[in-house]
This record gives C-alpha cells, sequence and structure tokens, in this order.
C-alpha cells in the first residue's frame, strides 16, 4: 500500500518536471499558450500528487488503534460496537 502511494506519487511529480520543463524548453518555440497551458497543468499536480501520496486506503489503521489505556480503548470499542456489553 505504501510503495503503491509513493509509486504514484513520484510519477506525478515526474511528469510535473516533464512538463515544466518541456514546456520551456522546445514547445514554446512553436505555442507560447501551449507552453503556458503544460506549465498550468504542471502548476496544479503537485497538489494533487500530496493528496494521492497522503490519501489512506481502507486496510490503513489510524484512527481505531488501541491508545494505551485498557478503560478508554475498552470504551471506544463499546461505542464502535466491537464489543458487547
Amino acid at each position: 500500500m505504501y510503495a503503491r502511494r509513493r509509486r504514484g506519487y513520484f510519477l506525478m511529480m515526474g511528469g510535473c518536471i516533464v512538463l515544466f520543463v518541456s514546456a520551456w524548453s522546445f514547445v514554446r518555440l512553436w505555442s507560447m499558450p501551449a507552453a503556458i497551458a503544460m506549465c498550468v497543468v504542471a502548476m496544479v499536480i503537485p497538489p494533487v500528487a500530496a493528496m494521492v501520496a497522503n490519501r489512506r486506503g481502507p486496510e490503513d489503521r489510524w484512527w481505531d488503534d488501541p491508545s494505551g489505556d485498557p478503560q478508554s480503548d475498552e470504551w471506544w470499542d463499546e461505542l464502535d460496537g466491537k464489543k458487547r456489553r
């Protein structure tokens, strides 16, 4: 799960760099509006890549990890319906 998110992040950021560099290296020679559009797309990619990298899957545990306090954990388990009274 972590490798998949990390791979997605690096692919998106690599695409961002390719778009930006190619826009100002050679695309601008043929079409300035296309180069600007490529930079706008490259500008949107980093926040999306950060959301992809920080997304939690259904198999990730973080909200229901035990806190270490048995009484508190028992209370939360009862509220979540994990244990019967």
